[in-house]
């Protein structure tokens, strides 16, 4: 005895009604909804013949069937092999990046909130790892008689920025000879080894002290930031499933949630698969046993990887979740590669034009 069309047409069935309702099927169910031209008798024989062969199991005696994590596994293998995942709408993701926030860790953050309310289930967005993004220029841009704007624009197209303290007689053009200096000094670099070489800037320019000091802290608390930070988005929307209404259950999966090491390694999706789909046992993790993990990655232009995934209970909807993880992954591809890049750029040109040209004249006419 095998699994036939018809036996998968069945299943298929049981799947789509058990994710939208979480009761138990019965075969008057899928002979009245599902347009089989199947009886109910023939219906509940090839139940019968599924549950032997371990796609469903049956709760109590006198009810309907579920999915065991074998059915899912099946239904989920189908749904690539078939590339049946169609793409979640792009307007409705970029929508919600229109602002085009520039720190990393905005972005992560955000991903998570969007990503949960997209699915209605608990999402993980893990930042990038690999090789880390190089500097390549640094501006100065006064903001007021005490404080400038540095913008750090890496190779990666992250644009990361903040407001350090500045000495009153600091001026637009010495703020952008120090510029100047400190590209030069720090280009190609990473945020880590140019916060070890700002003592060194420092010594020989002793009258922005103050200044540089924030800068280096700043490349220090940044340049480590994104390793270690891992966003979750709608933690309680699990608890809105009737297989968390258990307290103790419910508790430990929370807990969980609060261990963000623990729940970096079990997101963190190796190598350049589209989707890892776990279910139920698979996941490895007692907490998640009726729960499916279901990832995907995202890159930046530097080569970096991220990770974004949904928890979700086993009978989570996984082609639309698929297709939101496969659209976001794109649209974090594209904010972290050349469009953020330039777009931070642009931004940040349109910004401060009118000082920025005020600089180059006023460095053209000291080279003359």
């Amino acid at each position: 005895m095998g699994m036939d069309e018809r036996k998968f047409r069945i299943l298929q069935a049981i799947i789509d009604d058990y994710i939208l309702t979480a009761v138990p099927v019965g075969s008057r169910t899928i002979s009245k909804k599902y347009d089989m031209g199947l009886s109910s008798a023939t219906i509940r024989n090839e139940m019968s013949d599924l549950e032997e062969l371990g796609y469903l199991e049956q709760p109590h005696v006198s009810a309907g069937r579920i999915p065991s994590a074998k059915a899912y596994r099946l239904y989920v293998d189908q749904l690539l092999r078939n590339g049946v995942i169609h793409t979640a709408t792009t307007d409705a993701l970029q929508a919600h990046f229109t602002g085009r926030r520039r720190q990393m860790q905005d972005v992560i953050d955000h991903a998570a909130q969007v990503l949960s309310s997209l699915t209605n289930y608990t999402a993980v967005v893990l930042p990038p790892t690999g090789p880390q993004p190089h500097i390549r220029t640094i501006q100065l841009v006064p903001v007021s008689e005490v404080s400038a704007l540095v913008v750090i624009v890496t190779d990666a197209g992250i644009v990361r920025d903040t407001v350090v303290p500045i000495a009153r007689e600091l001026s637009a053009d010495a703020l952008y000879s120090i510029s100047r200096a400190l590209t030069e000094g720090l280009q190609g670099l990473t945020l880590a080894e140019a916060s070890a070489r700002m003592p060194e800037i420092a010594g020989r320019m002793r009258d922005n002290e103050a200044l540089l000091s924030s800068l280096g802290s700043f490349m220090n608390e940044t340049g480590a930031a994104p390793r270690g930070h891992v966003a979750v988005g709608g933690t309680s929307n699990m608890l809105a499933y009737p297989e968390y209404s258990d307290m103790e259950k419910a508790r430990s999966f929370l807990s969980l949630m609060e261990t963000r090491d623990r729940l970096a390694s079990i997101i963190a999706q190796q190598g350049n698969v589209a989707f890892t789909v776990r279910i139920g046992p698979e996941t490895g993790v007692p907490e998640m046993s009726d729960c499916s993990i279901v990832t995907a990655t995202y890159s930046t232009r530097s080569g970096q990887q991220g990770t974004i995934g949904i928890i979700g209970p086993t009978r989570m909807r996984y082609s639309r979740v698929m297709s939101v993880l496969g659209t976001m992954g794109q649209q974090l591809s594209e904010l972290f590669g050349d469009d953020m890049g330039g777009r931070g750029r642009n931004e940040n040109r349109n910004v401060t034009e009118h000082e920025e040209e005020k600089n180059r004249k006023a460095n053209q006419a000291h080279d003359e």
